[in-house]
């Protein structure tokens, strides 16, 4: 879940680097006394022996340039690696050495498809993807969207793209190798539970995503579709709310399935739509501070009698909604176990373009519990099989409907 404002505000205390920049042929370390070695690269004394609080580890950033001017001499394709590939790569694994796989470093273009994610309006398959156990997992395809249309399941694991292994990538890596122009198509190699390895090829699009979808049913209940909590989901939240509050429909189904996040203010926005007042969520920042967000108190759906579908593609903001829902009764859980991404990211914008995005806090229910890594479990448990994705059959929304209108004896 993001946690995001134009001031793109982050907790300096969370990390400590030392400023780079670009200069001349490599790179440039802030500070006095800049030397040159041979190879053009800059690096500041300031810099070279560095104690880490005064603790047993040191180490000399030396080593940095060595390895540097290793790969540039002596790898077999070396005329091929670019100054600037080696800078942004090193960035990368300053990221990934956090071992947190949604701490990442994003060179300009990735940060420019990360924006488009949010606007809604992007070129690709139309899925959200994630790290669990170190192999890229789907989270959730989107509705509608090319990638749902080809097959592709939540937690289905992806072991290759266009042929070439997916293990060792980074998210962000196989966003790119997966991502290309409308019209042109993408293999996945993918696992679905104890199965065999199988293809599915998909065609990539324009994904233009309304992030709510509304329906009033023939019989009295009012769906509302929330596929991730982007730029216009406020605006059509209000929408639908108007709506339900004008037809007074017979119960609501907050349809929250496939839905992989997006801003945490929305989320809390969301949820206050049922909750009146009290807390929605609560970041726990280490040990010793956590900051509440609560309810605004429109709560205008507080009297509507509400069932919440979750699944395995249920992820971050959308299990904030849940869980809040669920611990003030507000609401009842039906469907299957939800991702378990209960954790916080800011992003902060950097000076050419690039971002890092940065994990610093997790979040809690209500009642305190953190879901990071084991899911928010529905309380009517119902499966989605693939016999009925075949039959085109929904058992978790005809459930929600029974709770909501139960059938007469």
């Amino acid at each position: 879940m993001i946690k995001y404002s134009r001031q793109q505000i982050i907790s300096a205390a969370f990390f400590l680097l030392v400023t780079l920049g670009i200069f001349s042929a490599g790179l440039y370390f802030g500070g006095s006394q800049n030397k040159i070695n041979k190879s053009g690269i800059a690096y500041s004394e300031d810099a070279k022996n560095i104690v880490n609080g005064g603790q047993e580890d040191s180490f000399d950033f030396n080593l940095y340039f060595e390895v540097w001017n290793a790969l540039k001499s002596n790898h077999v394709d070396k005329n091929q690696i670019s100054d600037k590939d080696l800078f942004y790569g090193s960035l990368e694994g300053l990221a990934a050495a956090t071992k947190d796989s949604y701490t990442v470093f994003m060179d300009p273009d990735t940060t420019q498809e990360f924006y488009g994610d949010l606007s809604g309006t992007f070129e690709g398959i139309g899925a959200e993807i994630g790290m669990r156990n170190d192999v890229i997992t789907v989270i959730a395809p989107l509705d509608g969207m090319p990638a749902q249309k080809a097959g592709l399941r939540s937690g289905d694991k992806i072991y290759a793209i266009n042929g070439e292994s997916a293990l060792g990538l980074t998210v962000n890596d196989a966003v790119k190798k997966i991502r290309g122009p409308k019209g042109t198509e993408v293999i996945l190699t993918i696992i679905r539970g104890e199965s065999k390895p199988v293809d599915i090829k998909i065609t990539r699009d324009q994904i233009f995503v309304a992030s709510i979808k509304t329906e009033m049913r023939k019989d009295g209940i009012y769906v509302i579709k929330v596929s991730s909590f982007n730029n216009d989901t406020d605006d059509l939240l209000k929408k639908a709310v108007a709506e339900i509050v004008a037809k007074q429909p017979k119960g609501i189904i907050l349809d929250l399935r496939n839905n992989p996040g997006g801003y945490l203010s929305t989320a809390v926005n969301m949820a206050s739509e049922w909750i009146e007042e009290g807390p929605v969520v609560a970041e726990q920042f280490g040990e010793n501070k956590r900051e509440e967000h609560f309810s605004n108190g429109n709560a205008k759906l507080k009297n509507f009698k509400t069932v919440v579908l979750i699944n395995q593609g249920s992820a971050s903001a959308s299990e904030i909604v849940a869980g809040a829902l669920r611990d003030y009764k507000k609401a009842t859980l039906v469907g299957e176990k939800s991702f378990g991404k209960g954790s916080v990211q800011t992003v902060k914008d950097l000076s050419d373009g690039s971002s890092l995005k940065v994990t610093v806090a997790e979040w809690l229910t209500p009642a305190g519990d953190s879901i990071n890594d084991k899911g928010i479990e529905p309380e009517i448990k119902v499966e989605l099989t693939e016999n009925d994705v075949n039959k085109d059959l929904d058992p978790q929304m005809q459930k929600a409907i029974e709770l909501l209108i139960p059938k007469k004896k």
